[in-house]
């Protein structure tokens, strides 16, 4: 889902949820380097768009930085969002900024725009993961549920630390190197589904985990033209709702794997007649609940959908 396409009742069901959550800090308390009281007062500014790239950046900049989150709470909606104070003058001294790119939160050029800031470095995910769209396809710029891109990433982002705290680049490095010994971890758990469940069919209600189901060996059942609607907020045509309706009632998939962060009347019948045939629903979701971090939340993904495949 495209943060330009969260809306009113999607907005309702997040924050019912408590999906809220601000930059996952918890890395930051654990960095090696002195107390946080005592570093951030010289703490690296860094701007990310979500709080999912905000704790990212804490992981590997621990008490060296101080993270904004410019989309930190499910309840806004970014469709309209309108920057406010905080966030421009956030924008305006930062150092650093981490967005995810690929259409998926243009507003954040528009807001350095506006912040008269032509400084930062800027990094955005979907350049530095290289995905590219597929023939004839959309790009799916979902590229935080994509371990290889995220630890690209990590090292983008202890480069551009460095590059502002020169002194203090080991430590980064450091922390990048853990932080991807963790994705790596993920990896090895992607491949163990592959190889237990590899081709498995399976449905979503939008691309949001194409990349973790995809690298865990599943096929997506799905008709592009049902979890595309969804994602762009747009009408599904009844043939396409019809279409993946069929994959649940002639039990043609193992598992739904859905974003609970996108409610519409067809994903709730999808969700429905997926737990009308007792094939199981995956939630996943695009922000980070509530007390974990990055790795723990992925981790409970690839955990559910292993256990899933696995009964």
């Amino acid at each position: 889902m495209r943060l330009s396409s969260i809306r009113g009742p999607a907005l309702l069901m997040v924050l019912a949820l408590g999906l809220v959550g601000g930059c996952g800090g918890a890395a930051g308390a654990d960095a090696p380097g002195g107390s946080r009281d005592g570093a951030r007062s010289s703490a690296i500014p860094v701007v990310a768009s979500t709080n999912v790239y905000g704790d990212i950046v804490e992981q590997i900049g621990g008490d060296r930085v101080k993270v904004v989150s410019i989309i930190s709470d499910p309840a806004q909606d970014p469709h309209s969002y309108e920057a406010s104070t905080q966030n421009r003058l956030a924008l305006s001294k930062a150092k650093v900024v981490v967005e995810n790119g690929g259409g998926y939160d243009d507003f954040v050029g528009r807001m350095l725009d506006s912040a008269k800031n032509s400084s930062p470095t800027v990094i955005a995910a979907v350049q530095v993961s290289g995905r590219a769209p597929k023939t004839g396809a959309q790009l799916n710029e979902h590229v935080w549920y994509d371990f290889p891109a995220m630890g690209k990433l990590a090292d983008r982002i202890a480069a551009a630390l460095a590059k502002t705290a020169p002194a203090e680049a080991d430590a980064f490095r450091h922390n990048a190197k853990t932080f991807k010994e963790k994705l790596t971890r993920l990896e090895e758990q992607e491949r163990g589904i592959k190889e237990a469940h590899g081709g498995s069919p399976v449905a979503v209600t939008e691309p949001v985990p194409l990349y973790l189901t995809e690298a865990s060996g599943l096929r997506n059942k799905t008709p592009a033209d049902f979890s595309e609607a969804v994602e762009e907020g747009s009408d599904v045509s009844p043939q396409s709702l019809r279409q993946t309706l069929d994959l649940f009632t002639r039990k043609q998939v193992r598992a739904l794997v859905y974003n609970q962060q996108t409610s519409s009347p067809e994903t709730e019948q999808v969700k429905k007649a997926a737990e009308d045939n007792r094939i199981p629903v995956v939630p996943v979701t695009e922000t980070l609940p509530r007390g974990q971090d990055y790795i723990s939340w992925m981790t409970a993904n690839v955990a559910a959908l292993k256990h899933t495949l696995g009964t």
